[in-house]
């Protein structure tokens, strides 16, 4: 089987089903990959795990897989308890960031508008469409949750307790990013960083952990894929 094709699919998988794939997916089997009715390729979703499936019906718009074995459970994803939060930035950095995270294991991602953000508004379908790119490449089996742009006070102010929020601040005197035991997020802010207003708020919640990503000034990019490569140095349990 072709393992490199795999879909992620929102339908029930079971054995003997027949998924009726949406038109993006069918253009890409059949003019993308150009493979046609007989093909093996996988299927998967959090909620039935991965499945092989068959390409029953392949024509311009549409495609039938029909499900015959499969080849991973569900089970709970090692980094489910890691979340992201980061400032909105312009929409090729954004991309990236959503790309990254999904294929770090991120389970929710909070984009936030700062003072210095690039923006106050996203596209979520095209932000949730490049998560499933990442999902189906990084054989992840679960899709992060993308919530809408809010102002960082909301955040702060809606903080699920017990979560510990991992500040990424640079040129200050903290100690590094270290991964522990339990929910955590990591919030790194816009190019320029916060603004000093935005560094007493975040350091007025005692459940915001002021870090440091090292010496150097990174991008903001850059910063959120060595944050949570940081968090993932070390299993994290409850």
């Amino acid at each position: 089987m072709a393992r490199s094709i795999r879909l992620h699919t929102p339908a029930a998988l079971t054995a003997g089903g027949i998924v009726a794939l949406p038109p993006d997916q069918a253009h890409y089997l059949g003019a993308v990959m150009r493979l046609a009715p007989g093909a093996v390729i996988a299927l998967f979703n959090a909620r039935d795990g991965e499945w092989r499936g068959r390409i029953s019906a392949l024509r311009r718009g549409a495609a039938e897989i029909e499900i015959e074995a499969r080849l991973r459970p569900p089970a709970p994803e090692q980094d489910s308890d890691l979340w992201l939060a980061f400032a909105l930035l312009k929409r090729p950095a954004t991309d990236l960031v959503v790309q990254k995270a999904t294929e770090l294991g991120v389970a929710a991602i909070f984009p936030v508008i700062t003072m210095h953000s690039l923006g106050e508004r996203v596209n979520l379908a095209r932000l949730e469409a490049i998560a499933r790119e990442a999902a189906e490449q990084s054989e992840r089996l679960s899709l992060p949750a993308i919530q809408a742009p809010q102002p960082l006070p909301a955040l702060l102010a809606g903080w699920p307790r017990g979560r510990r929020l991992v500040a990424a601040i640079e040129r200050a005197e903290a100690p590094p990013v270290v991964a522990k035991p339990g929910p955590t997020a990591l919030i790194v802010g816009p190019e320029g960083g916060f603004a000093p207003a935005e560094l007493d708020v975040l350091r007025a919640h005692p459940f915001v952990e002021p870090a440091t990503l090292g010496p150097r000034i990174l991008r903001a990019e850059t910063a959120v894929i060595a944050g949570l490569a940081l968090l993932q140095a070390a299993p994290r349990r409850r």
